[in-house]
């Protein structure tokens, strides 16, 4: 069972469970430093015992610079989250994520307001889209960390107008990447997933295991 420090948020059902990641025995304390109800359901769902440090870190909006790619950008994130919750727990282990989506090769981060949330949709509907998740899993008592990412291609049908307003009346899109959620609605916009559901959802299941069973008793 999960516990909360300080104070939780509370979110919508996830339709997603993942059956095929149980959870793995841990040499220390698990920590998810992220205040994401979605994430913290998709690993209390797979059995993990773990609390939730949300990391007192402001996110930069997403970089264009061609130095700079989408993974690299969700990685330097995930980790940043991760460190800055591990410096106060360093017998911890501690998960950090950070979730980008992409179109036509730039990085679409979260809606500024409603507005926004409009323009992004409307540009990404009826085509080819990435969802990009940064990992990063670290004990610092034992110097030890793994930092990777996971990509889900995702292909939207199009959409008209109408079914747009809809869904923009429901706030769904409020701190989301890429303006949608799949477990809240945002699902109907998709017309094929290829890869890793949990990705999309923010934290990709079966990548974490496998990273989780390096830290294993």
């Amino acid at each position: 069972m999960s516990t909360v420090a300080g104070q939780a948020k509370t979110g919508a059902s996830i339709l997603y469970t993942c059956g095929i990641c149980q959870s793995v025995t841990l040499k220390h304390p698990l920590i998810l430093a992220s205040a994401s109800p979605r994430r913290r359901r998709l690993l209390r769902d797979a059995g993990y015992e773990f609390s939730v440090v949300p990391p007192s870190l402001h996110e930069p909006a997403p970089t264009q610079t061609p130095a700079v790619n989408a993974a690299s950008w969700a990685e330097a994130l995930a980790y940043f989250k991760a460190a800055a919750v591990a410096a106060s727990y360093p017998d911890a282990i501690v998960i950090g994520a950070d979730t980008v989506v992409t179109h036509s090769g730039n990085i679409i981060g979260k809606p500024k307001d409603l507005a926004d949330a409009r323009r992004i949709l409307s540009t990404m509907f009826g085509g080819h889209n990435d969802v990009i998740t940064g990992l990063a899993v670290l004990c610092l008592a034992h110097s030890r960390r793994v930092i990777t990412h996971e990509a889900t291609a995702i292909i939207m049908r199009p959409m008209d107008p109408h079914e747009v307003d809809q869904y923009l009346a429901t706030g769904a899109w409020r701190d989301k990447a890429g303006a949608y959620a799949i477990q809240e609605g945002g699902d109907k916009f998709v017309q094929s997933i290829h890869g890793s559901f949990s990705n999309i959802v923010g934290l990709p299941m079966e990548k974490l295991k496998d990273v989780l069973t390096q830290f294993e008793v």
